[in-house]
């Protein structure tokens, strides 16, 4: 089984969490800048009148086809949930 021949050194083992850890930052921050902008509704790729509102093919549109619709056929006729 390979195993490293020399220890890494601080300043390297540093670096490469610090680069981790900023990954993460950003990742968070565009997903609260997502939501933010949704939440106001200065969105433009999402339907920007509200949830639930029209023929929205996105998210909170009335009509739920996933788990526990009642329709399923794989499972029981109660549905999964």
């Amino acid at each position: 089984m390979p195993v490293p021949k020399k220890r890494t050194s601080i300043s390297k083992k540093k670096i490469r969490k610090n680069f981790w850890k900023k990954k993460g930052y950003t990742a968070g921050l565009k997903a609260f800048s997502l939501a933010e902008s949704i939440f106001t509704g200065n969105s433009k790729g999402f339907n920007s009148k509200g949830f639930g509102s029209g023929n929205s093919k996105g998210f909170g549109s009335g009509n739920s086809k996933g788990f526990g619709s009642g329709n399923s056929k794989g499972f029981n006729s109660k549905g999964f949930f």
